[in-house]
């Protein structure tokens, strides 16, 4: 599953699946000086509502991770699952843990 988090021109944030790329090799160019982030979350772990610091995709690597948006969609993102974070403003999204841990990358990616 491949998904974009959006913020609306009601300022909230919004989920919509998106069509994985269909190229043998598909390279996004990443910042200067930009990083990956690894980070496996605590048991059970939930994150009120927030923003990303940063335009990012976050891919999963094991575990089950949800996300909620203020109009009550949620979406369960599994091992293998990416999402490409672009709520900078507004209200954000809400993550938790589902059964335990999740693992996950993430990596910026130019405005």
């Amino acid at each position: 599953m491949f998904v974009r988090i959006y913020t609306g021109d009601d300022g909230q944030s919004h989920l919509e699946e998106m069509a994985a790329p269909e190229e043998a090799i598909h390279r996004i160019p990443t910042k200067p000086g930009e990083d990956l982030v690894f980070r496996t979350s605590t048991v059970n772990s939930f994150s009120d509502w927030h923003n990303p610091s940063r335009r990012q995709y976050l891919f999963v690597l094991d575990g089950q991770m949800e996300v909620t948006v203020k109009d009550g969609t949620t979406m369960l993102f599994n091992a293998g699952d990416a999402l490409l974070a672009e709520d900078m403003t507004g209200q954000g999204h809400v993550t938790k843990a589902i059964n335990g841990t999740y693992t996950s990358v993430s990596m910026g990616i130019p405005d």
